[in-house]
């Protein structure tokens, strides 16, 4: 007996190092990927514009794009679940991503570059839900919470120092190519450790399905509650980009400030996921409650304060990215049976990302009418989501 439960203590021992090793080399993948996007997102905009594309058009490329990424992964999700081919999903999405980013140096004209912008985010919205399915899968050996906190810090210092080498590479060259062609670096980097890391883990979803998992046909009722809060805390969070027109307009931060800011934020909300996820394996979603709290705060102190406040709101930001990146994520996978987990994954980011859209475009109207109004439908949204948080961290609970 004392021989069993040692050999089952060191087959644990294994199975967490494995799926560990594969939270790393995921966590690298999207480090790469994001250097390689966030970099070209940083420039594309005055891009468009050198290659001829008025503000209305870079307007619409920029918010078409964002509504495919989204919208997509409702189709995605369903087909991971149907064909259960998660890894080729993210292969492909991962490939078409990684190719149009580095293309965008050979751009002779703004539609050319615009439909490279809309094939990348089409590969995004193929590889999310599938990808995620694969990360719930190792995130389990180790802690859903941590998981996915890793995961996202490493994105994030990819979407951190992308951004920084671009804008080096643009200040010596004085032209935009060069710094586009640079990005083909990290984008073959994130197609070789993705290659790395479906040898190291090849089957994933191949985990032992329990009975309640065969019976399960329809996603519970939680799950919708989950994702009805979770859009409304989408819906009162503003986009960064209002939130940078402002301190320009305001003067409350310095324009060559601004990137410094955004970094900054950027480095926060890695942070936050690695707190917050480690914590959300101990405490479980009820964490969630608080920290929505906290971080809507940030509306006040951006849009209505001066230099000081706006810094402070900034960071509040940069931790309710953290949280919505790596708990809100987590915990879908606690929801979710195996075998409509596509599915769900596909269903909570794209009503997360349109949530977010039409929330961003309705504070872009309130901008131009009342700032304080603007502060309280961003505030009231998201403490709207605070009751049915409540209600899903209790049924949770009963499940346990």
């Amino acid at each position: 007996m004392a021989t069993g439960s040692v050999e089952d203590a060191e087959d644990r021992s294994r199975s967490r190092s494995v799926a560990f090793r594969f939270v790393l080399l995921f966590g690298a993948v999207s480090f790469f990927a994001d250097f390689a996007y966030e970099g070209a997102r940083s420039i594309v905009g005055p891009y468009l514009a050198v290659l001829g594309a008025s503000a209305t058009a870079v307007g619409m490329v920029a918010g078409f794009g964002e509504l495919i990424g989204y919208a997509l992964r409702l189709l995605s999700g369903r087909i991971s679940d149907r064909t259960r081919r998660f890894w080729l999903l993210t292969l492909f999405g991962y490939g078409i991503s990684m190719a149009a980013v580095p293309l965008l140096a050979l751009a002779s004209n703004w539609p050319f570059a615009a439909g490279l912008l809309l094939l990348e985010r089409l590969g995004k919205a193929i590889r999310n839900p599938p990808r995620d399915v694969l990360l719930s899968h190792a995130a389990k050996e180790i802690g859903y919470g941590w998981g996915f906190g890793l995961h996202q810090a490493l994105d994030q210092c990819g979407a951190l120092i992308g951004p920084l080498l671009v804008a080096g590479v643009l200040a010596v060259q004085k032209e935009y190519p060069p710094a586009f062609a640079l990005l083909l670096l990290p984008a073959l980097m994130t197609l070789g450790l993705l290659l790395v890391a479906r040898l190291l883990y090849p089957q994933p979803e191949a985990a032992k399905v329990t009975l309640l998992d065969l019976k399960a046909k329809e996603l519970p009722g939680v799950f919708w509650i989950y994702l009805v809060a979770a859009a409304l805390v989408a819906a009162g969070f503003a986009d960064f980009a209002l939130m940078s027109y402002h301190f320009v307009k305001a003067k409350t931060v310095p324009a060559p400030w601004v990137p410094l800011v955004y970094a900054a934020a950027m480095g926060v909300s890695g942070a936050a996921s690695l707190v917050f996820g480690w914590l959300f394996d101990r405490v479980g979603l009820v964490l969630l409650i608080p920290l929505t709290v906290v971080s809507s705060l940030f509306a006040p102190l951006v849009f209505l304060g001066a230099f000081p406040a706006a810094i402070v709101g900034s960071v509040l930001w940069g931790i309710g990215m953290g949280t919505h990146e790596s708990i809100m994520r987590a915990a879908v996978a606690q929801m979710a049976p195996l075998q409509r987990r596509g599915s769900a994954y596909g269903l909570f980011t794209a009503g997360y990302g349109i949530s977010w859209f039409l929330g961003s475009a309705g504070m872009g109207f309130l901008y131009d009418t009342s700032l304080p109004a603007l502060v309280v439908f961003s505030m009231v949204v998201e403490w709207a989501a605070l009751p049915l948080l409540f209600i899903v961290t209790k049924r949770l609970r009963s499940w346990s």
